[in-house]
């Protein structure tokens, strides 16, 4: 039977994506969203694929969500944190909400996702789960002081997650995109985006599916000895 995978923030950008790749690599696909019931319609229609609403930041949200997941799917074998915001701003300007929003969702929703499916992951001898990072996490940003802290805090919890999974079958591993055409970095002024292309040795933005092949190849059956490992998919601007 065809593994379930879940990906939270999975109907737009990198979220739909990696969705679809898994979807035609032949998984079984719930994608999370928190809100934007329009756009999850939409893209429900475009792929086929079942969306799910919960608030990731949110643990007793989450561990319903994921419930209602599996009994529609089945058990949760393979989930992809991808959930992330931004609430930008220098520090000695940034509100203590800007700070918590974006530590709760990005980072606080990979253990509130991963802690709702472990158990079962640890009983079944099985599980792949898949952080996204960033480059920004790990170089730091100007102005991005809460989501540099919470995926720089990512790569952390990979390691050590992958640690304690890996005895029983459960890998764990980060991958860290660079800048991708996503509706995120289109919304950065095109003097500003012009600059940070200039910066990538490729000199391209990265695609979604650039990020979505990696994620693929990580969660394959076959990739049983890759933990705890951060893939760089950045085009060369940071080599880390």
């Amino acid at each position: 039977m065809a593994r379930v995978a879940l990906v939270t923030g999975g109907t737009r950008g990198i979220g739909e994506a990696i969705c679809v790749a898994l979807s035609d690599a032949g998984y079984r696909v719930a994608a999370n969203y928190g809100g934007n019931d329009e756009a999850a319609r939409a893209f429900t229609d475009r792929t086929g694929i079942s969306a799910f609403r919960f608030d990731v930041s949110d643990y007793a949200a989450v561990v319903a969500g994921i419930a209602e997941v599996e009994q529609a799917l089945g058990p949760v074998e393979v989930l992809v944190n991808n959930a992330g915001i931004t609430r930008d701003g220098t520090m000695h300007k940034m509100s203590p909400e800007q700070w918590q929003a974006v530590i709760d969702t990005n980072l606080g929703s990979c253990f509130n996702c991963s802690r709702a499916v472990i158990e079962g992951m640890r009983d079944r001898g099985f599980g792949r789960i898949v952080n996204i990072g960033s480059i920004n996490g790990q170089a730091g940003q100007y102005g991005q002081v809460n989501y540099a802290a919470a995926k720089s805090g990512i790569h952390g919890f990979t390691k050590a997650l992958a640690q304690e999974g890996a005895a029983k079958g459960i890998t764990v591993n980060a991958v860290a995109p660079g800048y991708v055409d996503t509706d995120m970095v289109r919304a950065v002024p095109p003097q500003v985006l012009e600059k940070i292309i200039g910066r990538i040795p490729v000199g391209r933005l990265g695609k979604p599916e650039d990020i979505a092949r990696t994620v693929l190849f990580l969660v394959d059956d076959a990739a049983d000895f890759i933990t705890g490992a951060t893939v760089s998919v950045n085009g060369g601007q940071h080599m880390y």
